[in-house]
């Protein structure tokens, strides 16, 4: 049997780190032979959870074929987030929570996407089907990809299977998860350290709508203050990368983690879909989205309703 890869989405967050870690972990206890890798390096809030429980960051890959024929997806499937080289490797298994979109394969595979607030939940529900006991420092490391990817449950993603899992996956790494989230998210939002182009960067996907390419960033903050004190600098970082990687339109989302508000910055065109999806018009080139804290489902939605009406 010929060792397969395991790997989360480009930009890597907590919860495609966690989630390539902890599938991995199930398939190898269910007899395959595979290794998590990662597609770019951990973030803030990512480092925060791998030095909390004592865990080694993943290998980072920038392509799969030189080393293997197979791989498996988690916490994504479009093409443009995965690999560079996903085209020259046969996928064998996704286990998602997102939209499925520009997918296909040649081959029969296993696939498994429920809408659920974190992948990780979804690999939970793998671990209580298969009967594979969760090790605490691994069920620690799911609990934090489940507070983030929800926000510490106050995310409108967040599921009462959620809720559930967490508190079972709390109990396992004996962890309250209550502070332990908080203290985690807050490890995510130090932004003075970084460059304009690393807060673009590190949380950020492309999405494919009615012909445009679409990029939307998040940044999280305990003050979106400290994000737009330096909004030009983001324009002109944004503006960049439209230009160097093609995209056609660059969206900036700010999201407060403590009130659960968000700012929308716009970078490129077209404006005209964006001020349809949300009901408002920009000014400074800014949209305010008072309750918008997930991209997966208040913002890429109705964008992708907007550019195809």
């Amino acid at each position: 049997m010929s060792k397969e890869l395991v790997f989360g989405h480009q930009n890597p967050d907590t919860d495609a780190i966690v989630a390539a870690k902890a599938f991995s972990y199930l398939e190898n206890k269910l007899g395959a032979d595979t290794e998590p890798v990662a597609l770019g390096e951990p973030n803030e809030e990512t480092k925060y959870v791998l030095n909390h429980f004592d865990e080694p960051a993943l290998r980072v890959i920038t392509k799969a074929a030189p080393e293997v024929d197979k791989v498996m997806l988690v916490d994504h499937n479009e093409p443009q987030q995965s690999v560079s080289d996903i085209a020259d490797v046969t996928v064998t298994h996704v286990v998602d929570h997102h939209r499925i979109a520009g997918f296909e394969t040649t081959q029969p595979l296993f696939y498994r996407a429920e809408p659920l607030g974190c992948v990780s939940t979804v690999v939970y529900k793998l671990f209580k089907e298969n009967k594979v006991e969760i090790p605490a420092k691994l069920a620690g490391l799911m609990l934090s990809a489940i507070i983030s990817d929800t926000l510490l449950l106050k995310s409108p993603t967040t599921t009462p299977t959620d809720v559930a899992v967490v508190k079972d996956l709390a109990k396992i790494a004996d962890v309250d998860y209550e502070t332990y989230g908080l203290a985690m998210l807050k490890a995510g939002t130090n932004i003075d350290s970084k460059s304009e182009k690393e807060l673009i960067d590190a949380d950020a996907k492309s999405f494919e709508m009615n012909g445009s390419t679409v990029r939307v960033a998040q940044i999280n903050t305990v003050d979106l203050d400290d994000v737009f004190k330096r909004q030009a600098a983001l324009e002109a970082a944004a503006k960049d990368e439209n230009k160097t990687e093609g995209y056609d339109l660059f969206l900036i989302l700010a999201t407060n983690i403590l009130n659960s508000d968000s700012e929308l910055l716009v970078v490129g065109a077209p404006t005209e879909p964006v001020e349809k999806a949300f009901g408002k018009k920009l000014a400074n080139n800014r949209l305010s989205l008072p309750g918008v804290v997930s991209r997966k489902k208040q913002v890429v939605p109705p964008l992708t309703d907007a550019f195809n009406a």
